[in-house]
């Protein structure tokens, strides 16, 4: 599968499994977090056209095999892989991205004190 299949894959099994978005949404901003090699969860939030976000998920045993999938088309068997992944993706016009994080595991993680920063920071500009 080529890296756009995979990639494409992932961005659909997000979309399709994600909780908390409002009805028509225009675009989100995924973290899809790893404990060690290990795949362990999503957060994020999705954006309306009038600039409201909303926190959401997706299922971590609904999207496993399309993250899975995404991270073996990039990492050999044994090779490291990132801490944290984010994925952008603009519905109205279609555009995506994907960050990898591979050393601070608390570059997107949202606390109390830094909730509206990073709902900002990873906000889809494109």
């Amino acid at each position: 599968m080529s890296s756009d299949d995979v990639t494409t894959a992932l961005v659909r099994a997000l979309i399709e499994n994600m909780k908390g978005a409002a009805e028509g949404w225009k675009s989100f901003a995924m973290v899809i977090d790893f404990d060690g090699d290990r795949f362990s969860g999503t957060h994020g939030y999705a954006y309306s056209p009038d600039g409201a976000a909303s926190a959401v998920a997706s299922r971590p045993s609904a999207v496993r095999d399309a993250v899975n999938a995404y991270m073996d088309s990039y990492y050999e068997p044994g090779q490291p892989r990132p801490v944290a992944v984010l994925v952008q993706f603009d519905r109205d016009n279609g555009k995506y991205e994907v960050t990898f994080e591979d050393e601070d595991a608390s570059r997107w993680q949202v606390t109390p004190s830094n909730i509206d920063a990073v709902r900002d920071a990873i906000k889809p500009a494109f």
